[in-house]
């Protein structure tokens, strides 16, 4: 994992090139020579969107709450398949919209983000 430099700012370094290794990892070069990989499952769960936001936090709670039944989690077909990355949009210089196989697409990932915080699929 990259260490973050508190001094970058989002405009700091922009993505060069964007690649796909196999149907699940995409690897994005920097305009500072570094490179990020990133896997569709953990870019999914990095969603920085309001819903993911508080789905995460409904979890937590729930998870702290834990006095009533469990609820069973429940799978759509979208989500029982493998997910994939369908698409990355440009949001203005800063960000991509990214686009997953599960149907989510509105998820907007700064390159900040892309670029300082790439997470291992061990993590």
């Amino acid at each position: 994992m990259n260490t973050p430099d508190p001094k970058r700012t989002e405009t700091d370094v922009t993505p060069t090139d964007i690649k796909r290794e196999g149907d699940s990892i995409i690897v994005i070069d920097w305009s500072d020579g570094t490179e990020t990989q990133w896997t569709a499952a953990r870019l999914r769960k990095a969603c920085p969107c309001a819903t993911c936001r508080e789905k995460k936090r409904g979890n937590d709670e729930a998870k702290e709450d834990a006095t009533g039944p469990m609820l069973l989690p429940i799978l759509s077909a979208a989500e029982a398949k493998p997910l994939r990355i369908e698409s990355m949009r440009p949001v203005g210089s800063y960000a991509y919209n990214i686009a997953f196989s599960d149907g989510h697409n509105s998820g907007i990932f700064p390159f900040v983000l892309l670029h300082e915080n790439e997470i291992s699929e061990s993590e």
